[in-house]
């Protein structure tokens, strides 16, 4: 399965960053701390310009804590670069965001050179939170739904600090296998994007391995940490199933309702602080994905040099596209 969503408004969002970037002077990029890589958007780099960037590293605590600060240490080593873990339910972290940022531009500041900041992020991964909280009342919507917000806003958290939000973007196509299932199980994609019984299975897969103590807590079915690790991921959906009570008529085991159950609780935090991967694992998987990416450009293109694709035809500049047949 491949775990894609990139609705129309998300282009629009794309245009939006580019223009506004050219006035920005930090771009605050904020992340799950549960996937710190895979909820990093790879066209950031790209449409940012090299501004001076933040890591945000959100619902931190819902993120493994040994895991979190491997990855602040990442992000910190890469230059122009600084990175902090915060929830965005509590204010006195939150306020940390403000201060990074003037450390980043320390040459603006004061009502002739006020600090303009772009916030950017992923569906569902909290910056609207984030901003009530910066701002002490409701200032943007809410939700636990991926794409709530759909317009920039520009918000004042200060005399001389504007923070200019954005809707949450996803690029074009996801070449990390991983990174979509990652995604898909946080939240940041909408629910018709994926098949929840594809995603509970990696998501078992991962957490089997990583984490087989917090899974015998939530999920007591008997089995040593080697046990979960040696037992199939379907055969751990089906007991889990079993022993939640998803059952559908003759006593069979409801496997969507028991992915549903594995996904919603790994998302609730009953299962523990979990971060799915470390800056190691992303590493390879980016490195796999790219070269796959690659190898299936490289094929697409000998296929329509053999003619077996047809290039598509751009309208000549300046003319109108025929109208559609009735």
């Amino acid at each position: 399965m491949s775990v894609q969503w990139f609705p129309g408004h998300m282009h629009l969002t794309r245009k939006a960053i580019a223009e506004r970037v050219k006035s920005i002077d930090v771009v605050v990029e904020m992340l799950d701390a549960r996937l710190p890589g895979s909820s990093a958007n790879p066209l950031m780099a790209e449409l940012t310009s090299g501004r001076p960037t933040l890591k945000v590293l959100n619902k931190q605590d819902l993120a493994d804590p040994v895991r979190t600060e491997q990855w602040l240490a990442h992000y910190n080593a890469q230059p122009g670069t600084r990175a902090i873990a915060l929830d965005a339910s509590h204010t006195a972290p939150a306020r940390a965001l403000i201060d990074a940022c003037r450390e980043l531009a320390p040459q603006r500041g004061g009502m002739f050179k006020p600090m303009r900041v772009l916030i950017c992020g992923i569906p569902n991964v909290g910056k609207s939170t984030l901003i009530n909280t910066l701002k002490g009342r409701k200032a943007a919507k809410t939700g636990d739904e991926a794409g709530v917000t759909r317009t920039e806003a520009r918000i004042v958290l200060a005399d001389d600090f504007y923070l200019y939000d954005t809707p949450g973007m996803l690029w074009p196509r996801i070449i990390v296998p991983e990174s979509g299932y990652n995604l898909a199980a946080s939240g940041a994609v909408g629910k018709n994007a994926y098949d929840e019984e594809e995603v509970a299975y990696e998501l078992i897969a991962k957490l089997k391995t990583d984490y087989p103590g917090l899974m015998e807590a939530r999920y007591p079915l008997g089995l040593s940490p080697e046990q979960w690790a040696a037992t199939h991921d379907d055969e751990l959906l089906q007991a889990i199933g079993r022993q939640r009570g998803a059952l559908a008529a003759g006593g069979r085991v409801n496997v969507q309702k028991a992915a549903e159950i594995v996904i919603g609780d790994f998302r609730a935090l009953h299962i523990g602080r979990i971060t799915l991967e470390t800056p190691e694992q992303f590493a390879r998987w980016l490195k796999a994905g790219r070269q796959a990416d690659k190898e299936r450009a490289e094929r697409k293109k000998a296929l329509r040099e053999q003619g077996f694709i047809e290039r598509r035809k751009k309208p000549a500049v300046g003319k109108a596209r025929p109208a559609p047949r009735r």
